[in-house]
Formats: structure tokens, sequence, C-alpha cells
């Protein structure tokens, strides 16, 4: 497969979980109130809907990446990973009320987040914290692809 047609169809899979994150937010909405952390569950709603532009919009410009096809499937793992890890974690400590020892601000305000069991905390903390380098790496790549002469201006 050439590296355009790869780019193109992880494209048009970065607007296929875009649209499913932001159905996944206006679902979430729903259940706000069942959440132990309301407020952190309120997180969460805007955290999909957040990262669901984000990939709506990166979706559209992936095509356009001046990336081989290696990079731009790590780019496009990361980016995936990152996205999930992070909303997965806050949904986690929505729903489980804990997790202040990784969302210390939550624990801070009212319907925020109790210390829960080790095993609880230490699930929320390696999701929310394996999210950050991948997602780092995902936009290094995405940026590094975007430098001048790209796809786009040579045709």
């Amino acid at each position: 497969m050439n590296v355009t047609a790869a780019l193109t169809r992880q494209g048009w899979r970065l607007l296929q979980v875009g649209l499913g994150l932001l159905l996944y937010s206006s679902v979430e909405g729903f259940v706000i109130p069942h959440a132990r952390s309301q407020r952190v569950g309120l997180s969460v709603h805007t955290l999909a809907a957040l990262q669901g532009v984000l990939l709506l919009a990166l979706g559209l410009v992936w095509p356009r990446l001046h990336l081989g096809e290696k990079s731009s499937v790590v780019a496009y793992w990361c980016l995936v990973y990152s996205a999930l890890a992070i909303l997965a974690a806050y949904t986690t400590a929505a729903f489980w009320g804990v997790g202040n020892e990784t969302i210390k601000l939550a624990g801070e305000l009212p319907h925020g987040l109790i210390h829960g069991t080790p095993f609880q905390e230490a699930f929320v903390k390696v999701l929310a914290y394996s999210s950050a380098p991948t997602g780092i790496c995902a936009l290094v790549l995405v940026l590094w692809g975007l430098r001048a002469g790209g796809r786009a201006s040579a045709a």
C-alpha cells in the first residue's frame, strides 16, 4: 500500500473515531447525575467533545501530512491511544469516584474525588500518565508532517 492511500485511510478512521467521541460525549451527558463524582463526569463530557473535534480536525489534515508509512502508523496509533486513555482515566475516576492522587484539583471541588484503593488509584494513574507521552509523540509527528514542502504543496 502506498503512503498516500495509507494516510487517506488513517484520516478517514480519525474522522470516524472523532464522530464516535462526539456521540460518546452526547450519551455520557445523560449519565452525569449517576456518577459518583458528577463534577468529573462533566469533565468527561467536555473532554470527549474536545477530543472529538480535535480528531475530526486532524482527520481532515491527515492526508496532507508529509510522513512515511511507518511514522504515520506510529502517529496515528499514538494519537488514538492518547485520546482514549485519558478519556478512560477520567471516565473511570468519575464513576468510581476515586483518583484524587492523579486528578488533584477535582478532589478539592464539591462532588470531587476521594482516595480509592491502591488498585483503583494505580489504574487511574497508569491510564492518565500513559496518555501524555503518546500524545506528545503523535503531535510532534503531526507537526513534522506539516513541514513546508508537504504533499499538498507538491501537487
